[in-house]
């Protein structure tokens, strides 16, 4: 699974934005993995609905919002992309961004190991009469074979 993300931000009251996709790889995506969905500790601004946050709002005040909910690609999809508001920052650090995609990982690889410890399989069979009921007929069906045979 290959993570790749970004945050970008405008100059001035404006919000940043963080956008990430997440690849899975072919040999994941053929081991048919279950979709990873776990709560985040990437905070979503309490009206993450505006791309600003004007001095004494909302975040700048201390208000929080809740966590954002990350997931794996589905399987058959293979990728997944997404982006999300982020709360102002005056430092502009968002460490939690890479705390998350640790966890998200971390989960994967565990569903990726149990996953592939499911060995494949590929059994058949073939099943005959027993030796005792070939000997019990056997006698019967001669007889009927040489009858047919000289014409009886």
């Amino acid at each position: 699974m290959i993570i790749e993300w970004t945050v970008t931000k405008k100059r001035g009251n404006h919000r940043p934005v963080l956008s990430y996709t997440i690849r899975l790889e072919d040999f994941e995506r053929d081991l048919a993995l279950p979709q990873v969905v776990m709560d985040s500790s990437i905070e979503r601004p309490a009206d993450g609905w505006r791309s600003y946050c004007y001095p004494g709002q909302c975040e700048r005040t201390g208000g929080t919002g809740q966590g954002y909910r990350l997931m794996t690609p589905n399987h058959k999809t293979g990728e997944i992309s997404d982006t999300l508001c982020l709360p102002w920052r005056e430092n502009g650090q968002y460490p939690e961004i890479e705390e998350s995609f640790s966890r998200l990982r971390e989960q994967f690889e565990t569903v990726l190991r149990n996953a592939y410890d499911s060995r494949p399989l590929d059994v058949s069979g073939r099943m005959e009469l027993s030796e005792e009921t070939r000997k019990h007929i056997a006698k019967g069906v001669a007889a009927q074979r040489f009858l047919q045979a000289v014409g009886f």
